[in-house]
């Protein structure tokens, strides 16, 4: 029986991993690196999420900055876009009001 060779195949494969684990964290901080924050379409009386066309001109809606969306309102996140900052990697943080 050959150990050598099979010690071989198994440190290829090891290195293989690491160095798609190593790819894998590179694309998510190129992802994560933008400074602009997650934008949704809102209305700024009801905080109903609206369609995007809603916020272009003419329409109804107001972007909403950072947050979520929870049963069709927007939450957590504010319509003052220098109120919200990006958080780590696909992690997003947001104070302030609604906006009135």
């Amino acid at each position: 029986m050959d150990t050598g060779n099979t010690t071989r195949r198994r440190m290829r494969s090891g290195a293989f991993a690491l160095g798609g684990m190593g790819l894998l964290a590179a694309t998510l901080v190129a992802c994560g690196s933008s400074d602009e924050p997650d934008k949704r379409c809102a209305s700024r009386k009801t905080l109903d999420h609206l369609n995007s066309k809603e916020c272009k001109s003419g329409g109804s809606g107001s972007y909403y900055y950072g947050g979520r969306v929870s049963s069709g309102k927007v939450t957590g996140g504010s319509f003052d876009k220098s109120a919200v900052t990006r958080g780590g990697i696909g992690g997003h943080s947001g104070s302030g009001s609604s906006g009135g």
